[in-house]
């Protein structure tokens, strides 16, 4: 099951499923349907235990990925300089890495340094509670714990326009889906 799951989010991902055009790139769509964050438990790379219900209050930017992801490889740098300007402002990174263990991960940071949470969902139980088409797929996590935004594709996370609607919607607390300004 974890072998058939993680060839289709390749051939997924190397077919174009996660390629935006340039106008999209940096698109952060609110869902039609906001639905409640299903909560998970799991091992990070680094031995701690990452539950999604811990970050209740905060915005969760909650990143599925894979480290032979060409797009995902791609954004993580942007991801970690958003980390740099967000961290202490009540919004959390947790990238979860896809049917990986710890040594893989751990190779991939040496190329890509990160300091944000990396849980690994190595069964794949937590991707398949969560509509995930191709890999690196986004989502956002408002403060109530209702997923209220998807990305799919790689984004340059550090953008300000993407910066200020995590802000936004931190500012807002429980508030509504808050949309990116064009």
């Amino acid at each position: 099951m974890k072998r058939i799951l993680l060839l289709s989010l390749f051939v997924l991902t190397v077919a174009g499923g996660t390629q935006a055009s340039a106008a999209d790139k940096q698109t952060l769509p609110v869902l039609a349907n906001p639905f409640p964050a299903p909560d998970f438990e799991l091992k990070g790379e680094d031995g701690d235990t990452y539950r999604l219900s811990d970050y209740r209050g905060q915005v969760v930017v909650m990143n599925f990925w894979a480290t032979w992801c060409p797009p995902c490889r791609e954004e993580m740098p942007a991801m970690e300089r958003l980390w740099g300007k967000v961290k202490d402002k009540g919004i959390v990174i947790l990238a979860v890495n896809v049917g990986e263990d710890a040594d893989t991960i751990f190779e991939f940071t040496g190329h890509y340094p990160v300091s944000f949470p990396l849980p690994m969902d190595q069964d794949g139980k937590v991707i398949a509670d969560y509509p995930v088409k191709g890999l690196p797929t986004t989502y956002i996590v408002d403060p109530a714990g209702r997923v209220t935004h998807r990305a799919v594709g790689s984004r340059a996370w550090d953008d300000p326009k993407l910066i200020a609607v995590l802000m936004r919607m931190r500012a807002q607390g429980a508030g509504g889906p808050v949309r990116l300004e064009p």
